[in-house]
């Protein structure tokens, strides 16, 4: 297997039919997994890089942001960096934007939106000073992401992305832990196709020269992921 190219192939999760106790099974697993290999740990060391070089960062939007897992996680990143952020979510799922409602329930600093993010009110994005993706990138076609960029150039937003380096070693590395320790049927197709859906850091870079980018970084970090942030 050679990994020359991001696989077209569909995840599970892309669909619009998922039996509700699938989905929920499903996103907790990959909370798991974000815990443990460094989903959360990239989206804040990120986070952190652009605290330390952005004036003022009021408002985050997290793109198909799941179970809500990473807007805690930047929630408490931020607390713990004596920084007051207010973080809007939007997904298309009703069943995840239901579940992370229940999981950020004590989080006031939130605002959930199941919607398409093109339908984001201007009023709203006027505010929004950070656009956040994990692992969502990756569920997109090359044009949808270029699409994206362009979104978050035109209303003068910060990128901040993490998503999978596509690795052998990752992908069967990731196919190991599943297959022996996931009850999802999700998770163990899902996962390893990700690493086939996830990027080299050249692709990246072309993807948001594309968009009009410039002033950008593509970071690789364990456990196989890039950090991407672009500003103008």
């Amino acid at each position: 297997m050679q990994f020359r190219s991001r696989s077209e192939q569909k995840e599970f999760l892309d669909n619009s039919n998922i039996p509700p106790d699938d989905l929920c099974r499903n996103l907790d697993e990959l909370h798991v997994i974000n815990k443990q290999l460094g989903g959360y740990a990239a989206s804040n060391s990120g986070l952190a890089k652009i605290l330390s070089s952005t004036g003022s960062v009021n408002n985050v939007l997290d793109i198909g942001f799941g179970g809500g897992h990473a807007i805690s996680e930047l929630s408490e990143f931020a607390k713990k960096s004596k920084t007051k952020l207010f973080f809007y979510g939007v997904d298309l799922k009703p069943d995840c934007v239901s579940y992370a409602n229940n999981k950020l329930n004590a989080l006031e600093n939130k605002q959930l939106i199941c919607d398409d993010y093109r339908n984001i009110s201007p009023r709203l994005l006027q505010k929004v000073d950070v656009i956040h993706c994990s692992l969502f990138l990756h569920h997109l076609t090359n044009d949808e992401i270029i699409d994206l960029f362009k979104f978050a150039k035109a209303n003068r937003c910060i990128i901040l992305a993490n998503d999978l380096h596509r690795n052998w070693f990752a992908f069967y590395s990731i196919k190991f832990i599943t297959a022996i320790f996931s009850k999802s049927y999700l998770v163990k197709y899902d996962a390893p196709l990700s690493v086939k859906r996830g990027f080299k850091k050249k692709e990246l870079i072309s993807l948001l020269k594309q968009a009009g980018f410039s002033n950008y970084s593509v970071k690789w970090c364990w456990a196989f992921r890039y950090i991407i942030i672009a500003k103008e």
